[in-house]
């Protein structure tokens, strides 16, 4: 079903984030009555960082995917400047933001996130996209605390392996950083990074150098505090193997030597799937369109005046 929207009668509001290639921003579609968070794309800098079939494919999943734990894709449309991706709008802010205030989750909270993160990947393996993105920043808290996945940015279609790289330094998985080929497997390394990073409140190859993160992922070796729960620290370290043949999600067990793994022995998964089990977090939201969950940012002067041009050739619908 093709998803095109106007402009008219959309509201753009404040800035919820940034990237290298624009910003989302909230926004009311006022015939729909609703918020939503608005995804702005300047084409020239997508042509200028030869992104554009990243863009091509980011539109071509969120076309395609539908799940409770990742967001919805409301439509899309362009003008002369601008890519527009219109999205669910999350109003409970990034699990980055609520991890850096609070410093660090407990088990159990930790247990049903990192449960949702699982059951996000197995959907999209299931339609052979593999995510290659994951982090907190990526991950957002709805109105009654359950998680939803956005930016499928770096998302491909990867039937076999991929060499392109991309991803976030801390979270990279080793197969992508020796270009050796990765796939799906990237995904379930990086569960282990989160995982360890709701724990412990910091990533686990974290320093200030990048070149200095990417020896520590080679190396491989992962300190764990005292205290650290035994079953996580377990779990995190059959997924954080630099051995394909024996990293947890890729062996002949599949993703059930996650899900059957005795951290999650407390995950009712089939109540988790269907938003069933009470979260014990929910952010504080007044209205609809309450943006106070996330950071501030100034607005830019050059963000958009949009005079739509559908006829733009840059996406042919």
């Amino acid at each position: 079903m093709d998803k095109r929207i106007s402009l008219d009668g959309i509201e753009i509001l404040q800035t919820l984030g940034t990237g290298s290639y624009g910003r989302v921003r909230l926004a009311y579609m006022q015939a729909e009555k609703q918020f939503i968070a608005l995804k702005i794309i300047k084409k020239t800098e997508i042509i200028r960082h030869k992104q554009v079939d990243h863009i091509i494919s980011e539109l071509a999943i969120l076309r395609m995917i539908q799940h409770p734990f990742l967001v919805n894709f409301i439509g899309f449309t362009q003008d002369d400047r601008y890519l527009y991706f219109a999205l669910e709008y999350v109003p409970g802010g990034e699990l980055f933001t609520y991890l850096r205030n609070i410093g660090r989750i407990e088990n159990f909270q930790a247990q049903l996130y990192a449960a949702q993160i699982t059951l996000m990947i197995e959907y999209l393996h299931s339609l052979n996209v593999v995510y290659r993105d994951l982090k907190p920043e990526n991950l957002l808290i709805s109105g009654d605390g359950y998680l939803k996945l956005t930016d499928f940015g770096f998302s491909k279609v990867v039937e076999g392996r991929t060499y392109t790289l991309c991803g976030t330094p801390e979270y990279l998985a080793p197969e992508i950083l020796m270009n050796k080929g990765h796939g799906k497997p990237v995904d379930w390394w990086t569960l282990g990074i989160i995982i360890y990073e709701m724990l412990v409140g910091v990533d686990p190859f974290s320093d200030d150098d990048p070149i200095a993160v990417y020896q520590k992922i080679l190396k491989g070796k992962v300190k764990f505090p005292r205290g650290f729960d035994k079953a996580a620290k377990s779990l995190v370290k059959h997924l954080l193997v630099s051995d394909l043949t024996k990293r947890y999600g890729n062996m002949r067990g599949g993703i059930n030597d996650i899900k059957n793994h005795r951290w999650f022995s407390v995950i009712n998964w089939h109540r988790l799937s269907k938003r069933e089990i009470e979260m014990p977090y929910k952010p504080f939201i007044s209205s609809p369109g309450d943006t106070s969950n996330f950071s501030s940012y100034p607005d830019s002067s050059n963000m958009p005046s949009p005079v739509c041009s559908d006829d733009d050739p840059f996406i042919d619908w």
